[in-house]
């Protein structure tokens, strides 16, 4: 489960599901209408959250429920370890079934949750990268990276990140957190590292992305995945029980 605060691109939408809180649709009316929506340009903004499970949650957990609520609590509902463990064998091969919990105030906690998750998996970026690592080598001042790994193939408590820098005394409980079957945390090890197409050639150095201008980048990246990670499965570790 990922989330963007961006339009989606034509790849995302063929190779994945695509769940927005909004969906735009192009002006086509020529004439304007008090009834409608005002625009400003050539799409106007809808809500893709329905009418009908907007209705239906304000009968059941109060009229101060809104529809980023119930945008927030689906994306707190997907993280549940319980959820994922009774819908494991339905997520495979259709789209999630989305169950209502019996109480406002464990709708409340998900909703809750679901915010959090969102603006630290949106905001990755920016959060303080994780301080309790004992990091070494940095004052060799060289962060490129050609191909991080483990300092020790049966653990992961501590990488090489380049042939200076090592990176120990990481939580392992910062690998709960999995995207795609894979932790966070070791899709940036494999995504940036310096490779070549066996065909063509081509070598594809994420160094050069960098272009001088954050020579830290990726190593800071690994930090605040690391970070974010922690994070993540203490919220997770704090939702409520989910009974389905």
């Amino acid at each position: 489960t990922i989330i963007v605060d961006c339009i989606p691109d034509v790849q995302l939408q063929f190779n994945g599901q695509c769940f927005p809180m909004y969906y735009y649709e192009r002006n086509t009316d020529v004439q304007p209408d008090l009834f409608k929506p005002q625009t400003s340009g050539e799409y106007t903004r809808r809500d893709a959250i329905t009418d009908f499970i907007f209705n239906l949650c304000r009968e059941k957990y109060g009229h101060k429920i809104t529809k980023e609520d119930i945008f927030y609590y689906v994306y707190g509902l997907l993280h549940s370890p319980r959820y994922k463990e009774r819908f494991a064998a339905d997520l495979k091969k259709s789209l999630p079934h989305l169950p209502l919990v019996d109480s406002a105030a464990d709708f409340q906690r998900f909703s809750q949750a679901g915010r959090q998750l969102a603006d630290l998996h949106l905001h990755y970026e920016s959060v303080e990268p994780y301080g309790g690592l004992d990091i070494t080598g940095k004052e060799h001042n060289d962060f490129r990276v050609e191909k991080m790994r483990f300092a020790d193939k049966d653990a992961k408590d501590a990488i090489v990140f380049n042939r200076h820098i090592r990176i120990a005394g990481i939580p392992l409980a910062a690998y709960d957190y999995v995207v795609n079957g894979k932790s966070a945390i070791e899709w940036i090890m494999e995504r940036y590292q310096v490779t070549q197409h066996k065909d063509s050639g081509i070598v594809n150095d994420p160094n050069q992305w960098l272009d001088g201008a954050e020579p830290r980048y990726i190593f800071d990246l690994l930090l605040k995945i690391i970070r974010v990670s922690l994070e993540t499965v203490a919220i997770v570790n704090h939702l409520p029980p989910l009974n389905v």
